[in-house]
């Protein structure tokens, strides 16, 4: 970082710092960062602050997004790129909210190409080279199961990592020290592994929607790996491994260690 842009950092961290109240009211209420080191959440703290700088996170329909709202947001959504880097986010700058669950119309082909136009209710949605959107419902229920894998941030903030290679598919632009056809490989056997189940109606430990497509794959392991980290590296232990490489975290020894 050049001098004139480290300048720039410092002055917002100053300027703009999340304030300590309203920063222990939010960290509080995540069990996501229970085991973190006093370091860790320091820089998540520093990455959310210039998060809410950078980002614009308002609501719609009415809803009234309140300063611990945005903290809340911002902190779960920089959570995936603590050692990452906030310029990974620097292609999009806005942030619906929703008060809960809100419809979109489509039109889908069917497998013989015939298009028809479908209704979904989702709790999130990441557009390719636009904003995410989320249900601030959905936010708060997903604090309160986080132990079940569910987190709708960092399952669209995880579509925003795949996007960058400019396309979801899967694969983020890896690390040069991750090989992709290593990577190609673990996950697609995974994600086929996870279809079989399915199709035989085998009980399942992971969100079926994960079978949707390796986009969806990718997003909703991701959640796994932060929120649930024991089911994942219990039950695919060559993903959460390669997890843990892209992410450069290891979410399952901070909750032995708390």
């Amino acid at each position: 970082m050049n001098f004139f842009k480290r300048a720039r950092v410092i002055y917002i961290l100053h300027r703009h710092a999340i304030k300590h109240d309203l920063w222990e009211t939010v960290s509080k209420k995540m069990p996501l960062l229970q085991g973190m080191t006093a370091v860790e959440k320091a820089h998540l703290r520093e990455l959310s602050t210039l998060f809410l700088h950078k980002k614009h996170i308002f609501g719609v329909q009415g809803f009234h997004v309140t300063d611990e709202m945005r903290v809340t947001i911002a902190t779960q959504a920089c959570l995936p790129i603590l050692n990452l880097g906030l310029q990974l986010f620097n292609a999009w700058s806005d942030i619906i909210i929703y008060p809960e669950a809100f419809q979109v119309s489509r039109d889908e082909r069917d497998e013989f190409g015939i298009v028809h136009h479908e209704k979904h209710l989702l709790s999130g949605e990441s557009w390719l080279r636009g904003p995410v959107i989320l249900s601030w419902q959905d936010i708060e229920l997903d604090m309160q199961r986080w132990q079940q894998g569910h987190n709708v941030v960092v399952h669209e903030i995880a579509h925003k990592l795949d996007s960058l290679n400019g396309s979801t598919n899967g694969m983020p632009p890896l690390h040069f020290s991750m090989h992709q056809s290593q990577w190609a490989a673990a996950f697609s056997e995974a994600y086929q592994l996870l279809n079989q189940r399915l199709e035989r109606d085998h009980r399942v430990c992971i969100n079926p929607y994960a079978a949707t497509s390796p986009a969806e794959f990718f997003a909703v392991f991701s959640e796994y790996f932060f929120c649930a980290p024991e089911i994942l590296k219990t039950h695919f232990t060559d993903i959460y491994q390669l997890l843990q490489l892209y992410y450069r975290q290891d979410p399952l020894s901070r909750m032995i260690s708390q």
